[in-house]
């Protein structure tokens, strides 16, 4: 089965700076994503984006909601409709006005499987906390105080075994940060405390 979406440009350029409200997000999110493992795992990287867009990027709340909205619906019709991801989250958001820009993100955050590649800073990211995310939440669940005192040298020792988190693709994780401009050990001290309070 091909996920290749067979384009590389989503949307409309007329739409820039269009978003759903947090409202609408949530009633898609919600009727979309019934798995309350991968709601979880959204809401994770949608935080993660939000607070880089905010602390690193120096964007205003309506910009860090821009990255959060990506984050939030990345894998949104993964749930019900595996055979349509990115395809079916694309077409909805498009039909809805989206700025194109949160439509990127989403359409090259697996750019091996969707052939989109990572481009604006914001796609980089998103594509960089997608993998990374989840491993270290896997981690945590393994823990007895869970994200408590969790530092990057567990992570690291975690993410070479290649038997943790076996979904996990340690390749989407080093490309990722290599695309990034990102060191490992910096982006993995960024998620711990952030995904600590999702």
């Amino acid at each position: 089965m091909s996920l290749h979406l067979g384009r590389t440009q989503f949307g409309n350029p007329a739409n820039t700076g269009n978003t759903l409200t947090r409202a609408q997000a949530e009633e898609l999110f919600n009727a979309w994503v019934l798995n309350p493992k991968l709601k979880f795992h959204m809401q994770q990287v949608g935080h993660l984006m939000k607070c880089w867009a905010a602390e690193k990027e120096g964007l205003d709340v309506p910009g860090a909601w821009k990255w959060e909205m990506a984050g939030l619906l990345h894998d949104a019709d993964w749930d019900q409709w595996p055979d349509q991801h990115c395809k079916k989250i694309i077409e909805e958001l498009e039909q809805r006005n989206i700025d194109p820009e949160i439509i990127h993100a989403i359409a090259s955050h697996g750019h091996l499987h969707f052939g989109v590649e990572p481009e604006t800073r914001m796609d980089k990211m998103l594509y960089a906390f997608d993998e990374l995310s989840g491993l270290i939440h896997a981690y945590s669940l393994m823990r007895p105080g869970g994200y408590l005192e969790m530092d990057t040298k567990g992570v690291k020792k975690r993410l070479k075994e290649k038997s943790f988190a076996a979904n996990v693709s340690r390749e989407d994780i080093s490309d990722a940060c290599e695309r990034a401009g990102i060191q490992l050990d910096d982006l993995i001290a960024f998620i711990i405390p952030r995904q600590a309070g999702v």
